[in-house]
């Protein structure tokens, strides 16, 4: 009869695998999109689950880019370039949420305060073809952003976010300990 230590070691290479495999799924590399969509680059983001995807342009000096995050029905995400700073104020955001009817609402809006409206309005550059989804548990936000301009593309101010509730169609105020005053930095998108 066999000890324990055969049993033993199967279980922890099982339990290993299992472990090596739930930490890759949650990598943006292996991500794909249910709308088949397709990005040269991604960077896993260090807080609030979330992720960035993009093909840069250089022709149009502009991003195609998804940036999508673990969140909720009821709650919303934002991404965000800040082209003369590195925090939330003065960040142009593109805002995703879920309407009252389960269809998901995306729109860009200037983040000019640190109590801002987060009503719908043009950013600083160009963005188009905007759209949102659900789906695993997760937001995603679509858009073309650009052209950047000044060859910014190559060293951004990025701010990303996410809050547990929307009212009336409005994001609601995010936590503002942990994780949500963490979530910014700098990413070239020309060299990655």
């Amino acid at each position: 009869m066999a000890g324990p230590g055969p049993v033993l070691f199967a279980l922890c290479i099982v339990l290993c695998s299992l472990r090596m495999a739930s930490s890759q799924a949650g990598t943006c590399a292996n991500h794909t999109f249910s709308s088949d969509r397709a990005f040269a680059s991604c960077t896993d983001l260090p807080v609030l689950g979330a992720h960035l995807h993009w093909t840069y342009d250089a022709a149009s000096d502009s991003l195609h880019v998804a940036y999508r995050a673990t969140q909720s029905p009821s709650g919303w995400i934002a991404w965000a370039i800040n082209p003369t700073g590195t925090g939330m104020a003065g960040s142009q955001a593109i805002v995703a949420l879920q309407n009252s009817d389960g269809t998901m609402r995306a729109y860009t809006t200037p983040v000019d305060s640190y109590s801002p409206s987060m009503a719908e309005k043009e950013l600083s550059f160009g963005v188009s073809n905007v759209t949102a989804e659900y789906e695993g548990g997760q937001m995603a936000i679509f858009a073309v952003v650009g052209p950047l301009g000044n060859g910014t593309a190559g060293g951004v101010n990025q701010v990303w976010q996410a809050g547990d509730s929307v009212v009336g169609g409005v994001p609601q105020a995010h936590a503002t300990s942990g994780d949500n005053v963490k979530s910014m930095g700098t990413i070239d998108f020309v060299s990655k």
